[in-house]
């Protein structure tokens, strides 16, 4: 079971209409399904075990994206295969430290910048853009924020180049897929006693923010032209 309280670290028309609709944080449910999906590997391509009980599936989309980092070392290893690996430990620590029923967070991001499901069923919810699945990330966000971890630990450095603009497509994307406003973006410590997502990547939501809503108006301009 996912135990709650233990700590986690109409479409507009024109382009200028687009950028300030994304400024504003006026973001289009589902728009993304005629662009470009961006690559997230899932549970079954990573080698994930099976939950250890049964996952909630919520009938609402979820309103909010809160950032974290797993506080795990910084590696230089950037591959595919260091990714999974990542994901495989996070899951072991979950269920068998922490006794939750899966991976606590949605989807992770890798140093190297690769995008994974997390919990089972997150990318499928995530498609379809209509439910989520439960989460154990953060205590009180758990039914409504999709959560991110971000490998390594950014209390006294930044996420590499890599990570961060895989972190600003894919949040994006969630935020097109369940019309998440930009500024429901947020950072694990917005909502509880915890020194994640670090420092320096805390610092660097309002650009997260920023970016992410440039990117949004630059896929809902793409779409237009696509009219």
């Amino acid at each position: 079971m996912d135990i709650a309280h233990l700590p986690r670290r109409t479409f507009l028309r024109g382009t200028a209409g687009l950028v300030a609709a994304g400024a504003a944080g006026l973001l289009l449910p589902r728009a993304a399904q005629a662009q470009d999906v961006p690559r997230i590997y899932s549970c079954a391509e990573w080698g994930a075990r099976p939950p250890a009980d049964a996952l909630t599936t919520l009938d609402h989309p979820a309103d909010r994206v809160l950032i974290h980092h797993i506080a795990c070392p910084n590696s230089t290893d950037y591959s595919l295969a260091h990714a999974f690996q990542v994901a495989r430990d996070d899951q072991h620590d979950h269920i068998d430290n922490n006794g939750w029923s899966d991976t606590g967070q949605h989807f992770t991001v890798s140093r190297g910048g690769y995008r994974l499901e997390g919990r089972h069923g997150s990318l499928d919810a995530l498609r379809g853009g209509t439910t989520m699945i439960q989460g154990a990330h953060c205590p009180g966000q758990n039914t409504n924020a999709i959560g991110i971890e971000n490998e390594g630990t950014y209390t006294s450095v930044e996420p590499p180049e890599a990570q961060w603009a895989s972190l600003v497509v894919f949040c994006a994307y969630i935020c097109r897929q369940y019309g998440i406003p930009v500024e429901e973006i947020k950072g694990h410590r917005d909502f509880y006693n915890t020194e994640c997502p670090g420092d320096r990547l805390y610092a660097k939501l309002a650009q997260l923010r920023d970016e992410v809503s440039m990117q949004v108006a630059h896929d809902l301009a793409q779409l237009a032209g696509r009219q």
